[in-house]
């Protein structure tokens, strides 16, 4: 081979077309999709030697029509005697249809020439959502109360990701699109097919949210093989397909909502805690109801909880505690009883005479005021509570040992001797 490019380089003039002519094409990179080679006469010398590199197609063309092609790379020999070899390599079942239906229309040319076709995968290709566009998610689903069912909320959002496509039939694509034009370039078809590509996605989100797939919004990335599933079976890229192409990966990479519909879950999710909220407060309500030694605790419980809410539950502990226009008020130490809301913040009730005051003794009696009820946690869920029972899940609260008084000089002593004369405590 080196000799006949010597000699070659040697030859001038009318001797030049007694010798075979050598035709390639370089590798293609990802950027160029087709190069047509021919030589400078037009005309291809029987003999003259093809050279297929890997991941080329060579697509033999004479006189305005296809007469031979191959996929499988090596050095080939150019002869217009042997018949065409159209299932060489591994795409033989697209040429020989391209073989029976492909022909240029009009006046032949009289013109020889090699078109090499690029068939790797061509990667590294963006999209973008130019506008929001609409999808239905079931993540958050709105209740119809007319009709008891549930709908999907409807969410703006943008996506971003890349793709991956292929020349798939070369014929469809020269007659299409390539023609006999001498390159064709990614750039020639890209933005053509961003735009087509956009529309495959929006019937493919289309899809995904439905009441089958009901696939949630912000986990859009985590379905790549769902996607192109349901794209190839529903024949979305019809359009690209239309020129030859076929798209070989399609990732979503990300997905953004708009602050519109960003909002429209933060009110979702807000309303859905308050409601959740108030429904433990309710089960708290009618446990403590049904259990005359846990109501204390349970009502102490629905405070908690309603303090933690930030008042969202507000309406439930109105209805709950207020009877009459307001003629009871709550009381988490259950020291006020029935005051009619005249009784100061901070009040205790006398446990002798049952007079109400503020401060350490009684002004009446002299008795001392009761102490506030010991705050224990459910040895279950954690929940604190003031009750013998937890007001969450109902487990019996373990109570501390009441203290003792000396039996010598009366003081109230909670370990084993008195801690002023030291007498045994039994």
């Amino acid at each position: 081979m080196g000799l006949i490019k010597a000699v070659l380089g040697s030859i001038v003039g009318t001797l030049e077309d007694q010798w075979l002519d050598v035709i390639k094409c370089e590798d293609m990179g990802m950027d160029v999709l087709m190069v047509k080679k021919t030589t400078k006469t037009g005309q291809i010398s029987k003999g003259s030697k093809i050279f297929v590199a890997p991941g080329q197609v060579a697509v033999i063309y004479d006189s305005g029509a296809v007469v031979d092609a191959t996929a499988e790379e090596g050095t080939y020999q150019f002869d217009a005697s042997t018949s065409p070899s159209f299932f060489a390599g591994p795409i033989g079942d697209t040429f020989k249809e391209m073989w029976q239906r492909f022909t240029f229309g009009g006046q032949p040319a009289k013109e020889q020439a090699v078109f090499f076709f690029n068939i790797k995968e061509i990667l590294d290709n963006k999209f973008g959502t130019a506008t929001p566009i609409m999808f239905q998610d079931w993540s958050h689903p709105i209740p119809n109360q007319m009709t008891g069912t549930l709908s999907p909320m409807g969410l703006n959002i943008r996506c971003y990701g890349k793709y991956t496509f292929k020349l798939d039939d070369m014929g469809v694509f020269m007659r299409n699109h390539a023609g006999t034009a001498d390159i064709v370039k990614k750039d020639n078809i890209i933005e053509q097919m961003r735009t087509e590509v956009m529309a495959s996605l929006q019937n493919v989100l289309n899809e995904m949210g439905n009441s089958v797939h009901r696939v949630p919004v912000l986990e859009l990335p985590s379905y790549t093989d769902e996607i192109k599933k349901v794209m190839d079976e529903k024949v979305y890229d019809e359009q690209i397909r239309k020129r030859g192409v076929r798209l070989v990966g399609f990732a979503i990479e990300s997905v953004s909502l708009e602050k519109e519909s960003q909002d429209k879950i933060d009110r979702y999710e807000y309303s859905s805690n308050a409601m959740m909220q108030q429904g433990k407060i309710i089960d708290v309500m009618q446990t403590a109801a049904g259990n005359a030694n846990g109501a204390a605790g349970g009502f102490m419980g629905v405070g908690m909880m309603n303090m933690g809410s930030g008042g969202m539950s507000g309406g439930v502990m109105q209805n709950a505690f207020n009877q009459q226009g307001g003629q009871m008020q709550y009381d988490p130490y259950n020291r006020g009883g029935n005051t009619g809301g005249a009784a100061g913040a901070g009040s205790v009730k006398c446990t002798n005479c049952g007079t109400m005051f503020t401060g350490k003794f009684c002004p009446e009696c002299g008795t001392k005021a009761p102490a506030a009820p010991t705050v224990s946690k459910c040895p279950k869920c954690g929940t604190e509570t003031t009750g013998k029972f937890c007001p969450e899940c109902g487990t019996p609260i373990p109570q501390a040992e009441a203290p003792k008084k000396c039996p010598k000089c009366g003081i109230e002593v909670t370990g084993k001797f008195c801690p002023e004369c030291g007498t045994p405590i039994q």
